[in-house]
C-alpha cells in the first residue's frame, strides 16, 4: 500500500513537471519579439494601401502575424493616448502637445519616418478642367462661388486630409451644403467617378495604387495638377514632384511605436526602413526616406564573368 503511494506520489510529480515543461514552453513560442508573434496596427485610413503592402512582404519574409486596422487620425491618435492599442501608421509626426500627453502617461513613442505622400484632388474623367488653384479651394471651404467646383468631398471629418487642408486653409473644414464626407477613400473616388463637377479629396497611394476591385472606378476619375503660388505653376503629384518639393501637399508617412520593449512594432518599423520596405515604397509610387542601392554591372565585368 505505501508502494503505491509512492509510485502515485511519482506520477503526480512528474505529471506536474511535464504540465509546468510545456507550458513554459508554448509561452516562449508565443512571446512576441520584433520578428516573431503578433500584433495590431491602427492604420491612417488614406495611406492603408501601402501599409497592406509592406504587411504583406513583411509576414512571408517573418514569423509574424500584423492585423491592420483601418482609423481616422483623430482616432489613432485617441487609442494611443487611451493605451487602447500601441503601434499606429499616421501621416504625420506626434505635436509638441500630444508628446507631452505621452510623457505625462510615462510613455515615450518611438517615431519612424519612412516615406513620403501627398494628398490630391480629383475630378470626374468627363470634366474639362484637370488644373486647380488651391485659392480657389480656400475660397470654395470659405463658402464663396468658384467656377468649375459645385462641391467638395473628403473621406472623413476627422481624417488626416482634412486636418492637412485645414492647415493649409488656414480655416476649419466644416460641414457645408456642397461640403461633406464619406467614411472611406473608395467612397470619395467612386463618388466623385459618378459625378460631374465634384471634387475629392483623398491620399495619393489610391489612385497610385488602388484595389484591383477599384481599378475600373480609379479610371474613371483624373489627379488634379495644384497651383499653390506662381514659382511652379501647377504641379501634377508625380513622384519626383512630391519628392523634391514642388507639390504644396505632400507629407511625410510615420509609425509610432508605443510598445516600450522589443516587439514588432520596432521590427516593423526598421524593416518599413530597410532595404526591402524602401523599394517597395519606391514601386508603389510613393517617395522612400531613402533610395535602394542599386547594384551596376559593367560591360567590363560582364565581359570578364563571361570568360
Amino acid at each position: 500500500m505505501k508502494i503505491m503511494n509512492k509510485k502515485h506520489i511519482f506520477f503526480i510529480v512528474l505529471s506536474f513537471v511535464f504540465v509546468i515543461f510545456f507550458a513554459c514552453k508554448k509561452n516562449n513560442q508565443d512571446e512576441e519579439t520584433i520578428i516573431k508573434g503578433k500584433a495590431t496596427l491602427l492604420v491612417d485610413e488614406s495611406i492603408f494601401p501601402i501599409v497592406e503592402d509592406q504587411q504583406a512582404v513583411f509576414e512571408t519574409q517573418y514569423d509574424a502575424k500584423l492585423s491592420l486596422v483601418r482609423k481616422s487620425e483623430a482616432e489613432i491618435i485617441n487609442s494611443l493616448l487611451n493605451d487602447t492599442l500601441k503601434i499606429a501608421v499616421i501621416p504625420r509626426k506626434l505635436t509638441d502637445a500630444e508628446d507631452k500627453a505621452f510623457s505625462n502617461k510615462k510613455i515615450f513613442p518611438k517615431q519612424t519616418i519612412f516615406a513620403k505622400d501627398a494628398v490630391v484632388f480629383i475630378t470626374n474623367k468627363m470634366s474639362k478642367d484637370s488644373l486647380i488653384a488651391l485659392e480657389d479651394i480656400v475660397k470654395f471651404m470659405k463658402g464663396e462661388d468658384v467656377k468649375g467646383i459645385k462641391g467638395l468631398v473628403f473621406d472623413n471629418p476627422n481624417s488626416s486630409t482634412v486636418r492637412l487642408l485645414s492647415e493649409k486653409a488656414g480655416i476649419k473644414v466644416t460641414p457645408q451644403k456642397n461640403i461633406f464626407s464619406f467614411a472611406t477613400n473608395n467612397e470619395v473616388i467612386k463618388y466623385v467617378s459618378q459625378n460631374e463637377g465634384m471634387i475629392g479629396v483623398v491620399g495619393v497611394n489610391w489612385l497610385f495604387q488602388p484595389p484591383l476591385d477599384m481599378q475600373p472606378t480609379v479610371d474613371k476619375v483624373s489627379i488634379m495638377s495644384v497651383k499653390s503660388d506662381e514659382k511652379f505653376g501647377f504641379v501634377y503629384p508625380s513622384q519626383e514632384n512630391i519628392g523634391n518639393g514642388k507639390y504644396p501637399l505632400a507629407r511625410h508617412l510615420y509609425i509610432i511605436n508605443c510598445q516600450g520593449y522589443s516587439g514588432l512594432g520596432m521590427g516593423f518599423a526598421s524593416f518599413l526602413g530597410g532595404e526591402r520596405g524602401q523599394r517597395i515604397i519606391l514601386k508603389s509610387g510613393l517617395v522612400p526616406v531613402r533610395y535602394p542601392s542599386r547594384n551596376i554591372v559593367t560591360r567590363k565585368q560582364v565581359l570578364n564573368d563571361n570568360n
